[in-house]
């Protein structure tokens, strides 16, 4: 009786000596992850919150996100395709969902400052790194995003805004002492720089108990009052 040929061994080493397929911890992406991508770009803001733009370099990065520089370099390039990434998933999309309730405003002046005043305070609670890096990285010497405001955001958000408050005093319907430029200017300082320096102005007079919604009612009587024409003239 012929017996039959040997089957090959498809699995020669023992199975007590099988090395075991490692095991991703829970939680962390491996490096074709569809969210690795996004959890650099956050670690990113991350830091530059923290640190400055300037002053943070990819190795800071790379340790905020528990990756190697190496990583961050084939993801992006260099710090500044990061950066630029930062800006259009972060920082553009912000400022665009602010801009689209103001377009709908019209010339209803009283609902384009309320649609900027309660926007920024919904920003603020969404997203409360932004106007401290706002203050540093826009309004301080050498600020990184400030080519941002001139070159992108200017035109969508102050400079229509100015030109709304341009026409409405055109015709009659604020006050004409008013320089609609600078009407601009203070809704920025009425509301991103009290929401920058809260725990500064919180601790100095001691009132834990007054947040951005109690900012946004004051600022909005504070307009109120103000924007109203001069009745004696």
């Amino acid at each position: 009786m012929t017996s039959s040929p040997p089957v090959p061994d498809t699995n020669p080493t023992p199975a007590p000596h099988r090395k075991a397929a490692k095991r991703r911890s829970p939680g962390r992406p491996v490096a074709d992850s569809p969210d690795l991508r996004l959890q650099l770009v956050d670690a990113a803001l991350a830091c530059f919150v923290r640190k400055g733009i300037a002053a943070t370099s990819l190795r800071d990065i790379a340790s905020e996100a528990g990756v190697t520089p190496a990583l961050l370099h084939y993801y992006f390039g260099d710090k500044e395709q990061l950066q630029a990434e930062v800006i259009s998933r972060k920082i553009l999309p912000v400022f665009t969902g602010l801009r689209e309730p103001l377009v709908k405003a019209g010339d209803d002046i009283a609902a384009l400052i309320g649609g900027f005043v309660n926007g920024i305070g919904a920003i603020v609670v969404e997203h409360p790194w932004l106007p401290a890096l706002w203050v540093r990285e826009v309004l301080c010497d050498g600020g990184a995003l400030r080519d941002l405001l001139f070159e992108q955001l200017g035109p969508q958000l102050p400079q229509m805004m100015a030109g709304r408050f341009a026409e409405a005093q055109a015709k009659g319907r604020i006050n004409p002492d008013l320089d609609p430029r600078l009407l601009m200017v203070s809704l920025v300082g009425l509301t991103l720089f009290p929401a920058a320096g809260a725990p500064i102005w919180r601790r100095l007079f001691n009132a834990d108990d007054l947040n951005f919604d109690t900012v946004r009612l004051h600022t909005l009587s504070l307009l109120d009052r103000g924007l109203e024409l001069d009745r004696e003239q």
